[in-house]
């Protein structure tokens, strides 16, 4: 039998009236309140709305639609609905109903063939506090401009609301009354960050903007005050001694948590790798309120010079991380490698460690490059010497089943005491971050494999194989340099593998690289085990760092349970329940966190460029849009070209990814070019280029 809320909705596809309602389902007495409970429950679920005139109407269908608003600066926006199969929706600056960006609304549609439609109610508001730039126009009142380019009304701040904020200082301003009939919103300053033009502001900004959580509630930093920063006699109990074997961390120079630590010995069959991770969940305890603090985070955020922990510094930093020369509660994974790479056997155990040594990735790659001895490894050059054997027979193996080895250039940028840009520059991806990216990855697929086969709830991080109709318009981007992916209906990572190798040192490998990785879907995590498609992994899990990601706490708590005979049907039964929210909420933190990061970047870079105005610089086309170009330099520095700028004027066809001007100059994606830094816009992150000469010349655009 259908449930009544079912049938209650399918009476209203009509609007209906309350008494309506009351005669069709004969409710009467006392069951009139219930009946308005499950009509309200249904309005807050979305469900079903009441129009202007008091009546219920079921949103059911493709007429009024649920969504979120995304706000543009000019006034107008679109509706992303929540059914993700639909298209957005445009919205008119004249429709917008009052809505502000990131409100949930109901949209009625005004025009279903060019997906135009009307906002008639807000449902939620999206946030309550932004960060802008105060400006204070008269004496006895004031405007907060916001920083997000998405919010298009400036916030009224009257006199007593200013709180002793002062012209061009950033504050996060709290919206206390909406917008009616084209007002703007109203607000009160609730925190002052400091001048815009500080360049310590520009970080702490951006956090605040984007809701990442900045502070610990008082529980839990006084929880991490009174915890021993030395493990008990007590807390050891009953783990494996592993203090007098040579465990070692190799970090970072900067790095300050460390979590994971290796250890390696030669067998007569191959090798003996163990990879010991902090027990991170012997101190965070379920349902805490450290664990609330630190699943509300999600992750650690790094913003540059600033890091914005999962966890208070005192585990961070503290008894969870494995610094040298302490003891230190692990879970430990023992794997037999064969000289083939392969795990012949393998342990899962709770330890008590001590590191012997803080290594540096560049000091252990200066060793296994060139054989540069230094102090701090002293009588662990023969492990460092076994390490990198492993490592080898590892990655070989890697590349042999199929997995994407990107070497995808990572930006490297270094700010000065007062977080002002020195210098911008291509990070090396040296001989040591890469032995280490290989013991971790075995470690976390065979920590996947192992509670797959058990058939217990696990969270795991999958990467999905990648959609037809994004490797075809890859292979349209790379058709003008010969280059093809076939069978792309059942692709395989190994073939996209083959693809970046046979292009590996051309002019457009970092070009095609980039495009390879924007064709690919993102990785996330979920409860069931799809398999990681860039890594040509059946099995793959995080486990190797619980101090800075929830997902890898998340499974140690699983693990834990099992080593200790507590996964009875309960905890089962628990850990199904939670699971599938636990994966989407740490992969939207993920999400976050990696804008945050991209955000500070930019603003960062703009700050930088804004000292080369007027300098010119070589770099090539690295995005192609309907109105403009965009281009990267050498040092990895992005910046936007208007066609308006151009001497000729382009049109994008999208189907074969060019501009093309009427007299047949083309721009292709990868074209080398001259440029000269414009302007930049700060706040917004953005760098304007201008061409220098006139590179799209009909004889050097023939192969497109």
């Amino acid at each position: 039998m259908r449930l009544i809320q079912d049938k209650v909705l399918e009476y209203l596809q009509e609007p209906r009236s309350e008494k309506e309602i009351f005669s069709a389902f004969e409710v009467e007495g006392p069951m009139r309140k219930e009946m308005r409970k499950l009509l309200s429950k249904l309005e807050d679920q979305g469900r079903l709305i009441q129009t202007k005139k008091g009546r219920y109407q079921s949103l059911d269908d493709n007429h009024l639609i649920q969504g979120e608003f995304q706000g543009n600066k000019r006034g107008f926006g679109f509706v992303l609905p929540n059914n993700h199969d639909l298209e957005d929706i445009y919205i008119d600056k004249k429709d917008t109903g009052g809505a502000l960006d990131r409100d949930h609304v109901i949209v009625e549609m005004v025009d279903e063939k060019d997906r135009r439609g009307k906002i008639i109610k807000i449902l939620k508001r999206g946030r309550e506090k932004l960060v802008g730039t105060f400006d204070q126009r008269e004496k006895d009142f004031g405007f907060v401009l916001a920083d997000d380019h998405h919010y298009s009304k400036d916030i009224y701040i009257e006199k007593n609301a200013i709180k002793g904020a002062k012209n061009g200082d950033k504050v996060v301003v709290k919206i206390v009354k909406w917008p009616k009939k084209g007002r703007n919103p109203e607000g009160e300053i609730v925190e002052i960050l400091g001048n815009k033009n500080d360049p310590q502001v520009e970080i702490l900004s951006i956090a605040k903007e984007m809701e990442i959580p900045m502070e610990f509630s008082k529980k839990t930093l006084k929880y991490a005050r009174e915890l021993p920063q030395e493990p008990s006699e007590e807390d050891e109990k009953g783990r494996m001694d592993l203090r007098d074997k040579n465990i070692f961390t190799i970090d970072g120079a900067d790095s300050k948590d460390f979590d994971d630590a290796i250890s390696i010995e030669k067998m007569k069959n191959g090798y003996r790798l163990g990879v010991h991770i902090a027990d991170v969940s012997y101190y965070v305890k379920e349902d805490k309120a450290i664990d609330k603090d630190a699943y509300k985070r999600g992750n650690s955020v790094y913003l540059l010079s600033k890091v914005i922990p999962m966890l208070p510094k005192e585990l961070s930093n503290g008894i969870c991380s494995l610094n040298p020369q302490v003891d230190r509660l692990c879970l430990s994974v023992f794997m037999d490698v064969d000289f083939k790479g392969q795990v012949k056997d393998h342990k899962i155990l709770e330890t008590v460690i001590q590191s012997k040594a803080r290594l540096v990735y560049d000091d252990v790659s200066d060793f296994i490059e060139h054989g540069e001895k230094h102090p701090s490894f002293a009588g662990l050059e023969e492990d460092l010497t076994l390490a990198q054997e492993l490592a080898t027979i590892l990655r070989k193996k890697r590349h042999q089943r199929g997995s994407i080895d990107f070497n995808m250039e990572e930006r490297d940028i270094k700010l000065d005491e007062n977080e002002r840009v020195l210098s911008i520059s291509v990070a090396e991806r040296r001989s040591a971050n890469r032995l280490i990216e290989e013991f971790m990855i075995l470690c976390n697929e065979t920590v996947a494999e192992h509670y797959y086969w058990m058939k217990v709830p696990f969270l795991y991080r999958i990467h999905e194989e990648p959609d037809k109709e994004k490797l075809l318009a890859l292979n349209q981007i790379m058709r003008p340099f010969g280059h093809k992916l076939h069978q792309v209906e059942e692709i395989h990572p190994g073939k996209i593998q083959e693809l970046l190798e046979s292009i590996q040192g051309k002019e457009e490998y970092p070009l095609i690289e980039m495009m390879v990785l924007r064709s690919l879907k993102k990785a996330r995590y979920s409860p069931v085990m799809e398999g990681h498609f860039g890594l040509a992994s059946r099995y793959y899990s995080h486990f190797t760092s619980p101090i800075r990601r929830y997902s890898d706490l998340q499974i140690h708590r699983i693990i834990k349970d099992d080593l200790h005979g507590l996964l009875n049907l309960g905890r089962i039964r628990h850990y199904e329940q939670i699971l599938d929210q636990v994966a989407l909420h740490v992969s939207s933190t993920e999400k976050l966190s990696i804008e945050a990061e991209r955000r500070v970047e930019d603003v960062k870079i703009a700050r930088y460029m804004a000292d080369h105005v007027g300098e010119e610089f070589h770099g090539f086309v690295s995005g192609i849009t309907a109105s403009g170009i965009f281009v990267q330099l050498e040092n990895t520095v992005e910046g936007y070209i208007g066609y308006e700028s151009m001497k000729d004027y382009f049109t994008f066809d999208e189907n074969r990814y060019i501009a093309q001007a009427k007299d047949g100059k083309k721009i292709y994606l990868g074209r080398p070019v001259e440029i000269r830094v414009e302007s930049t816009e700060r706040e917004k992150g953005h760098v304007n280029f201008s061409l220098v000469g006139d590179p799209f010349g009909k004889e050097e655009n023939k192969q497109s």
